[in-house]
């Protein structure tokens, strides 16, 4: 009986395999962009729909963040979510728009409405055109001559009520359920498509681990 043994395929083939290695962690890096972004998007999406449900949940604290009368409604929103991606990852950033709308009772806009509520800014009221400035108090209306200051125009429930959605977003549900409902997690921690592709990587060696680990990482959005 003789055995004959290729020792330089044998060698070429594990080169192969371990520069198919070094070309799929390359790979993975050059599409982590791709990647970031579609979740970037996603996430963006989901956090708008979380927080006009907790808003219309619980109004008193979320008001503020809409237009007057309008709660939880997304053509109403005075907030916006952005995403921004880099070496580290995801970060995201929200601001807040303009009022556009009127209190009943009131003649013009309130300006930064949504900024000055949710840091509990102090409003101090001054009459413009006339001599008296009116308003309603605990149902009743108040006249008076001089300046009349809002130490919390939102109250105490409104004031840090956007902030905690937002953080509650990222603390509960975004690690807790969301990673692991839309099935991203699953797919991060099993990287099937390099083991299926390993006899492509011994012939292809480095080339292929980039088109490989690229392709694996671009399509870990949702539904993977």
């Amino acid at each position: 009986m003789k055995a004959v043994f290729n020792s330089n395929q044998f060698k070429k083939e594990m080169n192969n395999i371990v520069d198919y290695s070094i070309g799929f962690l390359e790979g993975v890096q050059k599409g982590k962009t791709v990647f970031l972004k579609t979740v970037g998007l996603e996430t963006v999406e989901l956090m708008k729909e979380f927080i006009d449900s907790n808003a219309r949940v619980n109004p008193d604290m979320l008001h503020h963040i809409y237009e007057w009368n309008q709660t939880g409604s997304p053509s109403a929103r005075l907030y916006d979510i952005s995403y921004t991606t880099s070496n580290l990852g995801l970060s995201f950033r929200s601001s807040f728009s303009q009022s556009t709308s009127i209190k009943n009772g009131s003649r013009t806009p309130f300006y930064d409405k949504a900024r000055i509520m949710e840091e509990g800014i102090p409003v101090t009221i001054r009459p413009k055109a006339a001599q008296v400035l009116s308003f309603e108090e605990n149902g009743e209306t108040v006249f008076t001559q001089g300046p009349v200051r809002v130490d919390n125009p939102g109250g105490m429930q409104v004031e840090g009520g956007f902030e905690k959605v937002f953080d509650m977003f990222f603390n509960r549900y975004f690690s807790q359920a969301f990673l692991r409902v839309s099935g991203i997690a699953k797919y991060l921690e099993n990287p099937q498509v390099y083991k299926k592709d390993m006899q492509a990587g011994k012939k292809m060696g480095k080339s292929k681990g980039i088109s490989t680990g690229y392709r694996w990482i671009a399509n870990a959005g949702l539904g993977a």
